[in-house]
């Protein structure tokens, strides 16, 4: 396989605006990324009933992208150790332990933001 050098300029950008799409697509095609995209919509209802002002939904918005890009680095975790140790073994477990961790740890953030704000305003109305 040939492998093309980068390209430069302005078409180095398009490229990269390229392989992002493409792994937005195969994000998507993660039941957990859906997963997360609806709890995301879920926590955007509650800002929304919760009246949350625009400080409130860029936190929201900064965030969800880095619970989705936590996300999207576990995925490619999982792939190359997929790739590179197929069968079982205890570097590919844990691996993939702590990249589920820090996704865990990144829902459990988002939770506790909106919540915070849920809770703001039923203590406060």
């Amino acid at each position: 396989m040939i492998v093309k050098p980068p390209r430069k300029g302005l078409w180095h950008m398009v490229d990269a605006t390229g392989y992002s799409l493409a792994g937005l697509r195969r994000l998507l095609a993660e039941t957990s990324a859906r997963q997360e995209l609806a709890g995301g919509a879920l926590g955007a209802l509650v800002l929304i009933w919760a009246q949350a002002g625009v400080w409130h939904w860029l936190g929201f918005v900064v965030l969800f992208a880095a619970l989705l890009a936590v996300e999207a680095l576990n995925t490619a975790i999982e792939v190359v150790v997929n790739h590179i140790s197929p069968g079982w073994s205890e570097a590919a477990k844990q691996a993939k332990d702590l990249g589920s961790l820090a996704v865990a740890l990144m829902i459990l953030a988002n939770l506790a933001y909106v919540g915070l704000i849920a809770l703001r305003v039923m203590t406060d109305g």
